[in-house]
């Protein structure tokens, strides 16, 4: 294969439609633009979503849902999640490292999902009551 041979595949590539070259080019006239109204025109504005003053789709539906902007920068680890990581001290870094949290994550939270059988070390990670007890009783401690 050569950069010089390479064309795109027959079919994908549509020529451009010449408008307003005459009733025998096909596009003659009104050039595909209808009869009159607002759109017919030059410059024919209107908003994206515009409905010709009905009430458009996005405003008769309801409001539905809440989306967190700290969601992106908070990471969530379940305890069975800890034995991939391979530090002594398990810190932001660590969890980020094994991939365990998004690269994004500001802070991490141990949540109490699954079972640890190994002794960790925290250090500048929170934990719930019910997971700090798990790592507790495993032989683990917080910094």
């Amino acid at each position: 294969m050569q950069l010089n041979t390479i064309k795109p595949a027959p079919g994908s590539k549509r020529p451009r439609l010449r408008v307003g070259r005459g009733a025998s080019a096909g596009q003659g006239k009104t050039c595909g633009r209808g009869v009159k109204g607002q759109r017919a025109r030059k410059g024919g504005y209107h908003k994206v979503g515009f409905e010709g003053g009905q009430m458009p789709l996005q405003r008769r539906l309801p409001k539905v849902g809440f989306r967190s902007a700290l969601k992106a920068t908070r990471g969530e680890v379940r305890l069975s999640e800890l034995a991939k990581v391979d530090a002594p001290v398990i810190d932001l870094a660590a969890l980020k490292q094994a991939g365990v949290v998004p690269v994004f994550a500001e802070q991490a939270k141990v949540i109490l999902s699954g079972e640890i059988t190994k002794a960790v070390t925290l250090k500048g990670v929170a934990a719930t009551k019910g997971a700090r007890a798990a790592i507790e009783a495993a032989g683990g401690k917080f910094e």
